[in-house]
């Protein structure tokens, strides 16, 4: 599995199977190539998708460290902390100073389990900032 595969795979997937949404995308080049996914009308959050040896990995990058009310910070860590259980196969973490959702796959994962994950990530990083927008400047 490659990611220029995944991407060909997506596109040709029908509307049911990416869950009524278009997606936009674009390879990242670099020394992990990376597919930058866009859900059409959800385009300030895309997807990042890489190839690990042992997964697929989904990122979506939520706010950065700048943007929390300090004095807030503490608080907004435990609510993450409750929430990573009950977010639909998605987690938190921090990339640098950049907080983020992700969700892991397989690499024997189908087409479709994969178009699945992008629009849930998407869908709990939307839900993740309206949540969470008290604790952020």
């Amino acid at each position: 599995m490659d990611i220029k595969k995944i991407a060909v795979d997506l596109d040709q997937l029908d509307a049911d199977a990416r869950e009524g949404f278009d997606f936009d995308h674009q390879i990242i080049p670099g020394e992990e190539e990376v597919l930058q996914i866009s859900l059409r009308g959800r385009e300030e959050i895309p997807v990042y998708l890489t190839l690990t040896d042992t997964q697929i990995l989904c990122i979506s990058y939520l706010w950065d460290e700048s943007e929390i009310i300090e004095e807030t910070k503490s608080e907004m860590i435990e609510m993450m902390l409750d929430m990573n259980i009950p977010m639909p196969l998605s987690s938190f973490s921090r990339i640098g100073s950049k907080y983020s959702v992700f969700g892991a796959l397989s690499l024997g994962s189908t087409t479709e389990d994969i178009a699945h994950e992008i629009v849930t990530l998407s869908d709990n990083a939307l839900d993740a900032i309206e949540v969470m927008s008290d604790f952020l400047k």
